[in-house]
């Protein structure tokens, strides 16, 4: 493009540099976006279909280092998740099976489609409990599935999986990002202590007694537990003294990695497996106290639990699990995708690499969708199992293949052994896993600091959770932050700006402005000083009647209104109207002007100036929209009947070419028979290739170069000026400087 401007407006090679080339910004039309945005191309659909399957980028590249790595952490998780996989799936209100099967469905699907290396996919305590809320609700309205309840939660899969799938295909994952921090915290610690109260009576041993609901609200379960203690038995013993034991090795492989550091890998191991080891200690002892007490065991166990997949089929998916369902699905979506991208954004960000959230939410689509042809209820990432799997040194997502390899063997050769496992000991297990989702101290006086309202949204979704349920505390966490982000969008607050002239120094120390070397600009900051700036620094306002106005967000119809309300009363009280009664006749005048009946002059002060231009900063907007283009229109017209005269309207930075084109097409930015005052030009330098043309030839190449000196001989040099703005725009500035001057020479007032 430059060598054509240069073509047509070189002129002479005997004058440098070349006179300066007009530049017309052509306006954003819809057909480009659609064509830029919308309308794929060739090489998008390709880039696009090979995204699905990012193993591809890998696979050929696998090794022996790799597969050691990977094997070592497979066998790691493989370990853990077979007892939280039957623990979790008890807490959903399943056979413990439906948790083995989950387990291998989540680690065997999951890496195909996968970004993340470290995230292991499966049952989670948070969807568990919210699964037993869903049951608990469904079961009711379906009677015929009181016995086979994983037939309702393999339709709750399928659909779940689709909904996450579609998210992802589709690219709108972006739609998580929304869910804050805070939010997502308070439904993880709510559900964490609801889950552990839950929890402890099965510990206890009193989850039996008659008229103890150990599924209603957390403080519920909690005051009664303490009405039904008589109760407990001896699975007290077992799950006390297992929960203290899971406590102690953690503590313990804690303290003795920090003692002795050269076997901190060998303390990780033993860490990690603690909760299988506690497992197969606690079965041991079952076994020999219940061998031969099977009808009647001495404390409560697990008992049969089926070989191989017992419950492979096609899910059954039909309008009355649908309709039962319906109302769960927004919290069960929430959980399930808000629990696996949060989990995967961290360890990435800790492990130096970045995740695609649409791919993460297409793999654990993928997982859910075909988890219930194996027996699989809704699987999502695991915050513990993750850690475990990054810590093992896992290389690659096919780590999850050698996981699925060792459920695989549980779930063919281990049910023997399952049926002496005690369920004290697998609450103990949970409530030790859930313990790690608690926020803890220092994160929650982290909220208070950086933001007390998110500190608020915080405990509103924990005492929601307790005191309701884990959905509701769901609904309210994101409510309030949702309101808390429109209460902010509405009521953002612009700044009226001064000048100040400042330079750069290495110390504090007076420097002379016309020395050659200081370095002094202006830069704008607000009057009101709101910024930080030192108080003792006064800002320069600018001149007489002339007003910079900042926009701190985005100027959408949430807070149009809200900044020109703000500007105008400013404005109003800083400045005198051109003429003390416009409206002529006293029946003229509107009945909410304020001010004495008859008007005179001495009502007005008159050494307030009159309203001569505004400039408004726009380089904190991104876009506009027609509402708040056309609350500018209507102050515009209110400012002029207010000066008695045409005010005009300057633009510093805007950045969105769409934005150009509302304002614009609002009647901003340009004006007939108005040219620009004042050009922000930059020199460019146009080289003459000398090589290859022959004499006479008109035909010529030019590349352009920022540095005007001839290369090896080979090319002679020339200087363009050029705009770097359209000169149709004489009301759009690239920096605040440029407006102000601009103002300066169109009113004549330096």
């Amino acid at each position: 493009m430059v060598r054509e401007l240069f073509k047509r407006n070189r002129g002479t090679r005997d004058v440098e540099p070349l006179g300066p080339v007009e530049y017309i910004e052509p306006v954003a039309s819809t057909s480009e976006w659609l064509k830029e945005h919308v309308v794929p191309t060739r090489s998008g659909t390709v880039s696009y279909v090979k995204s699905l399957f990012p193993f591809l980028t890998w696979i050929y590249r696998y090794n022996w280092v790799w597969f050691v790595g990977d094997l070592i952490a497979g066998v790691t998780v493989g370990i853990v998740v077979i007892p939280q996989g039957m623990a979790y799936a008890k807490l959903a209100s399943l056979p413990p099976e439906f948790g083995l099967y989950s387990s291998f469905v989540g680690v065997a699907i999951y890496w195909l489609s996968a970004t993340s290396h470290v995230i292991s996919a499966g049952p989670v305590a948070v969807f568990s409990s919210l699964l037993s809320v869903i049951l608990e609700h469904a079961l009711p309205q379906l009677p015929e599935y009181a016995d086979t309840p994983w037939i309702i939660a393999g339709c709750l899969s399928v659909v779940l999986g689709c909904i996450v799938m579609a998210i992802g295909l589709f690219r709108i994952g972006f739609i998580v990002d929304f869910i804050p921090l805070p939010a997502i915290a308070a439904f993880m610690t709510g559900s964490a202590l609801n889950i552990a109260m839950g929890q402890i009576p099965t510990l206890m041993g009193n989850n039996t007694a008659d008229g103890y609901n150990t599924r209603a609200a957390t403080y519920l379960v909690f005051g009664n537990f303490f009405k039904y203690i008589k109760h407990c038995d001896l699975n007290a013993a077992i799950g006390l003294t297992a929960l203290f034991m899971l406590y102690a090795v953690r503590w313990g492989c804690g303290y003795a990695s920090r003692r002795w550091p050269q076997h901190e890998k060998t303390f990780f191991f033993i860490n990690t497996l603690r909760s299988g080891f506690v497992i197969l200690l606690y079965t041991l002892i079952s076994f020999l106290v219940n061998r031969n007490h099977h009808d009647d065991p001495k404390f409560s166990i697990l008992k049969t639990i089926p070989r191989g997949f017992q419950h492979m089929g096609v899910p059954v998916v039909n309008s009355r699990i649908l309709s039962a369902v319906a109302a769960k699905l927004p919290s069960a979506i929430i959980v399930l995708v808000i629990e696996h991208i949060s989990i995967a954004k961290s360890f990435a960000r800790l492990s130096n690499y970045t995740i695609d959230p649409n791919q993460e939410l297409i793999a654990i689509g993928l997982t859910n969708i075909f988890g219930p042809f194996f027996g699989g209820y809704p699987a999502t990432g695991s915050f513990s199992r993750t850690a475990i799997k990054a810590k093992a040194g896992v290389r690659t997502p096919l780590a999850g293949v050698v996981t699925a390899i060792i459920v695989v063997i549980a779930i063919y050769a281990l049910p023997p052994v399952f049926y002496y496992i005690s369920n004290a000991a697998l609450a103990a297990v949970i409530i030790h896993a859930v313990g790690d989702l608690i926020s803890s101290p220092k994160s929650i006086k982290m909220f208070w600091k950086v933001s007390p309202c998110e500190f608020v949204i915080f405990w509103i979704g924990v005492l929601v959770s307790v005191f309701a349920s884990i959905d509701n505390g769901i609904y309210a966490s994101v409510a309030a932050s949702a309101a808390l982000l429109l209460f902010r969008i509405a009521k953002a607050h612009g700044r009226f700006v001064g000048v100040v002239k400042v330079y750069n120094t290495p110390t504090l120390r007076p420097v002379d402005a016309n020395e050659p070397d200081s370095d002094t600009r202006n830069v704008f900051v607000p009057l009101d000083r709101s910024n930080g700036v030192n108080p003792a620094v006064q800002p320069r306002e600018p001149h007489a009647g002339v007003f910079i106005y900042r926009l701190n967000e985005g100027y959408l119809y949430p807070n149009a209104v809200h900044f020109t309300d703000h500007m105008v009363r400013e404005i109003k009280v800083k400045t005198r109207p051109a003429v003390i009664n416009p409206y002529g006749s006293l029946g003229e005048r509107p009945w909410n002007d304020p001010g004495p009946r008859h008007k005179s002059e001495s009502d007005i002060d008159p050494t307030l100036p009159v309203l001569r231009a505004i400039i408004l900063d726009f380089s904190g907007v991104s876009n506009v929209d027609v509402t708040s283009l056309q609350n500018l229109i209507d102050v515009r017209k209110q400012l002029d009947r207010y000066a008695d005269a045409h005010i005009a309207w300057h633009f510093v930075g805007v950045k969105s070419p769409w934005a150009r084109r509302g304002l614009l097409a609002s009647g901003f930015g340009s004006e007939n028979g108005v040219v620009k005052s004042l050009f922000t030009v930059t020199n460019v330098g146009v080289s003459q290739e000398k090589d290859d043309v022959k004499p006479g030839s008109r035909d010529e190449e030019f590349s352009v170069d920022t540095q005007p000196e001839d290369k090896l001989g080979m090319t002679s040099m020339d200087t363009m000026v050029l705009p770097l703005l359209s000169i149709d725009c004489p009301y759009f500035h690239i920096d605040m400087d440029e407006a102000v001057r601009s103002v300066e020479l169109e009113l004549g007032l330096k």
